[in-house]
């Protein structure tokens, strides 16, 4: 009879624990617990790779999370009036969560891609539809990977910098561009259920260059906005050598490895361990060399870009994008020389570029047949300081330089840093 109630109250035990793992992946799912997970450190990854959504996408079998978000989007209604988001990093978020679904919709059912004249292109981009530009040039495959789109074959080859999903009443149109003076379309799935919603952003007085008195040859398609009014920025360090060594240790999966600590005369520290070396200086500036034997010619592999940014990208994300602040670590080149492949980031802040002293990249990871062999990371901590520098108007701006310009922010390892066009 105990062996009874004892089977009974396994039972019990199995279903409640059933049901409780049920209820939590429900909740999971629709997002009932996403903000609670987010707020535990550990759970915050697993959260984010079971819930999904933008930015996160199976392909080949690895999680491939965007490395660099949009830096412009634009919001053209029925009349042409643009609402534009440029330089609020909160409120570009906002806007690429409600609309990265239109453009991962639209990438996923292009239909007949060829180069368009330039007429079609600012047609696009002047009517009803919406428009993404990235800080730089992005594969067409690449982004296609980082939201989950499943491009038809032999579509996704392009780089592109510049994209619109322009609405129509028949069908819609997906235009891209590299930035070098082609343009291609290609038609896709109507978006026009989901373009209704975006009626509720209203024109903020934003422009593209060739649709004012202004139209420059040079830049036809900068877009130029209202706004004066940029946050000045305070450039720290991003914590004691020991900590930051801790920290890519940890990234690259040496935690738990021995490995001697060398203090040079210069203040930089010398990390030697068995298969690699790491240098710090006193400035933040970290360069990691693999000693590891490469593999043999006939053993070389040539992995994807998708694959090398990606791993990429969880190094700087778990080491730089952990102690940067109020900047964001965006996706910049993939750099070729001899057999080895760098993929680069820079740091982005209130709309604007970070350029470290010794023009020094955010980060580096370069590989060699798919074998991480060196890592640059420049650690940095930037936050705002609560004051504005009021800018030359952009029109004013733009009708000096002649051309395109961006806001950028100079960290010279002065604590101040004021915005200025460049």
């Amino acid at each position: 009879m105990s062996g009874m109630k004892r089977a009974v109250e396994i039972s019990k035990s199995v279903l409640i624990a059933a049901l409780a793992a049920s209820a939590l992946l429900l909740g999971m799912r629709t997002g009932l617990f996403n903000d609670f997970f987010r707020t535990i450190p550990f759970f915050g990854n697993v959260a984010e790779l079971m819930i999904g959504g933008a930015g996160a996408a199976e392909t080949g079998g690895a999680a491939l999370k965007e490395a660099a978000r949009p830096i412009l989007i634009v919001i053209t209604n029925e009349d042409g009036g643009h609402y534009a988001v440029k330089y609020d990093t909160d409120a570009r978020n906002a806007v690429y969560d409600r609309t990265s679904s239109i453009l991962s919709e639209a990438l996923g059912s292009v239909s007949g891609l060829a180069e368009v004249a330039e007429d079609e292109w600012r047609a696009a981009l002047s009517g009803p539809g919406i428009y993404f530009m990235y800080a730089a040039p992005v594969g067409l495959s690449v982004l296609d990977g980082w939201l989950g789109a499943q491009m038809p074959e032999n579509q996704g080859g392009a780089s592109l910098r510049q994209i619109c999903v322009a609405f129509g009443g028949d069908r819609s149109r997906i235009y891209f561009s590299g930035g070098g003076g082609q343009f291609y379309g290609a038609d896709t799935a109507s978006s026009a259920g989901k373009a209704q919603e975006l009626g509720i952003y209203s024109a903020n007085g934003a422009m593209f260059a060739f649709e004012t008195d202004l139209a420059s040859a040079a830049a036809p398609y900068m877009l130029i906005t209202t706004e004066r009014g940029h946050p000045d920025v305070y450039a720290d360090s991003a914590g004691n050598q020991e900590e930051l060594l801790g920290i890519t240790l940890d990234a690259l999966e040496y935690g738990d490895q021995s490995s001697a600590i060398l203090p040079e005369s210069d203040g930089a520290m010398l990390c030697v361990g068995t298969q690699f070396n790491i240098r710090l200086d006193a400035q933040g500036r970290l360069l990691y060399h693999s000693r590891e034997s490469l593999p043999p010619a006939e053993e070389r592999q040539t992995p994807g870009e998708s694959e090398m940014i990606e791993r990429a990208r969880v190094i700087a994300a778990q080491t730089i994008g952990e102690t940067c602040g109020a900047a964001e670590v965006f996706f910049e080149s993939i750099e070729y020389n001899a057999g080895y492949c760098t993929v680069c980031f820079g740091y982005y802040i209130a709309g604007g570029r970070v350029y470290l002293r010794d023009d020094a990249r955010a980060a580096g990871v370069t590989f060699f047949s798919g074998v991480v062999t060196d890592v640059e990371l420049n650690f940095r901590n930037f936050t705002f300081t609560g004051e504005d520098t009021v800018l030359m108007p952009e029109r004013q701006a733009f009708a000096a330089a002649g051309g395109e310009f961006i806001l950028c922010y100079a960290d010279s390892g002065a604590e101040l840093m004021q915005p200025f066009w460049h």
